[in-house]
């Protein structure tokens, strides 16, 4: 969509040649006004688009139940997805797909290391390039990022501090992965150590106060897009000093898949020893416990962040978005902590935006995917969507479908790449090489052969789940959703055979598909 500066209400001087120059002229403006969409709806400049991005938050589990001012700020004021998936369930990769509107085969960033790409300088060449901020910044809207990036921002392979990501205009990037005290920041290219005083250095308020200046000194004259990413509810769970009393008789839920067997699951779920040892269940709802203390941050960051915008009388203009990079699990078939796992836990965030157009308390039932952020703030922000390279599809019409026609997608793709270690781990020796996130008590978390892809049917004809690994023993799984929400078993013996190949030829256009092909739902 062309960049046009034609404003509601604007006015042109009277042109010699009479009625048919003005009738063209009407025409043109019409024309303008239609074309302009949503960047014109609310205001006589492009709307402002705020992306508030937390690090590991689920929503299964109950990971948005601290989460009571976000709720209300955007929640209430807009839409909540429920059906809302992250194409891969890890950081770097799932920051990549955000960045870029791509699934990880084509943007190449299969896990968290450099060697994986993340951030590398291939990523740097390529799809960082391409990534969503670009375009904005070439549409004249001024861009600050604040928080964690990419886990190997930063380091001297990477290109150290002084890479500062095209289509920037304020930079301060965490270096390296999530930390709530003494880190280092790339503040526009120039290193800034960070000790551990509260009132100095805690990051997701840093983050709020310096986006809250950033609004101050910004341009009235164009609009803003601002990318906030806390480090809640990551490890290490730092709260604040004043909430690391909150919480004190929460533990992990005890329902669903909690400390059940990985019977019937690939190689890495049969490993767990069951029942969890008491052990692992103190650490789990410790963990549990801190990721909630964190959020209360987040939590407080979003109110104050509305209400700066409703005082410099921006926020009937501004659209934000709340959402996670991946899920999380905690006790899950006897895996203690973290996410990579192709389970709705793992892969279920959470999502909702509020802004012009968008009706307040909507509850939408469409899937929608981390990809689809890219192009989503792209439609918004006037961009002509079929010159960008993008798998993901804009959202705007399930949120506002008076401002755009759509149609939601009826199965997407889920893709990892498992990462292990070549040698054994000395805390596991009996699992022997390539695996990794290794607990004391041998249960690790990934490895090699956790390299999977899945297709995910979710419409009024199919809400199912079908993923092959590439292991030795080219293992499926297959999960009817509908009567097992859990996925505590494994139906890929007991399903129809020709549900199987329609699944499978699914998965195989999937995992080729490119930017158009990738949103091709004719084929059954």
């Amino acid at each position: 969509m062309a960049d046009l500066r034609i404003r509601a209400g604007a006015t042109r001087s009277p042109q010699r040649g009479g009625g048919h120059s003005a009738a063209l002229s009407l025409v043109t403006l019409l024309s303008a006004l239609l074309t302009c969409g949503v960047r014109c709806a609310e205001s006589d400049k492009p709307s402002n688009i705020i992306l508030v991005l937390v690090d590991d938050q689920d929503v299964q589990i109950g990971g948005m139940t601290p989460m009571k001012k976000a709720k209300a700020y955007i929640g209430d004021e807009g839409a909540t997805f429920v059906n809302s998936f992250t194409v891969t369930p890890l950081c770097c990769p799932s920051r990549s797909s955000i960045l870029t509107g791509r699934y990880p085969h084509n943007h190449e960033v299969r896990n968290n290391s450099l060697n994986g790409n993340c951030s590398s300088l291939q990523w740097q060449k390529g799809p960082e390039a391409e990534a969503f901020p670009t375009y904005l910044n070439k549409l004249k809207y001024q861009t600050f990022f604040s928080g964690k990036y990419l886990n190997q921002y930063g380091s001297k392979a990477a290109g150290s501090v002084g890479h500062i990501p095209p289509g920037w205009d304020q930079w301060h990037a965490l270096v390296g992965n999530s930390q709530y005290y003494n880190y280092t920041l790339s503040v526009n290219g120039k290193e800034e150590k960070h000790g551990d005083s509260y009132e100095d250095d805690y990051l997701t308020d840093l983050i709020l106060n310096r986006s809250l200046h950033f609004l101050d000194d910004r341009s009235p004259q164009h609009p803003f897009f601002l990318m906030l990413s806390p480090p809640a509810c990551h490890s290490p769970w730092t709260a604040a000093p004043q909430y690391q009393k909150e919480f004190k008789d929460v533990q992990a839920p005890r329902d669903g898949s909690f400390n059940k067997p990985g019977k019937d699951k690939h190689w890495l779920l049969r490993q767990p020893p069951n029942p969890m040892p008491n052990s692992s269940i103190t650490f789990l709802d410790n963990a549990y416990r801190k990721r909630w203390q964190t959020l209360l941050s987040v939590d407080d960051m979003v109110e104050k962040l509305v209400k700066k915008l409703d005082s410099i009388k921006e926020l009937n203009n501004t659209y934000i978005f709340y959402t996670s990079d991946n899920g999380y699990h905690t006790g899950q078939f006897s895996l203690p902590i973290d996410k990579r796992q192709l389970y709705e836990f793992d892969i279920r965030i959470p999502l909702m935006v509020r802004g012009p157009g968008i009706k307040a308390k909507q509850v939408l039932q469409a899937p929608v995917l981390n990809i689809d952020l890219a192009p989503t703030i792209l439609d918004i922000a006037g961009v002509n969507l079929s010159s960008v390279n993008m798998d993901g599809q804009s959202f705007l019409a399930q949120m506002a479908p008076s401002l755009r026609n759509g149609t939601a997608r009826p199965y997407f793709l889920v893709e990892y790449t498992g990462e292990g270690q070549p040698t054994s781990d000395p805390t596991c020796p009996k699992l022997g090489p390539g695996v990794s996130q290794c607990f004391p008590d041998c249960v690790c978390e990934d490895a090699y052969n956790n390299t999977y892809a899945c297709v995910r049917s979710l419409d009024s004809k199919m809400n199912m789940q079908y993923c092959e690994f590439a292991d030795s023993e080219s293992f499926v799984e297959v999960y009817n959703l509908t009567s097992d929400p859990h996925q505590l078993e494994n139906i890929v013996k007991k399903v129809d055979p020709s549900i199987l190949q329609i699944m499978n030829q699914r998965l195989i256009k999937l995992q080729s598909c490119v930017s158009d092909s990738c949103r091709d739902y004719k084929q059954k």
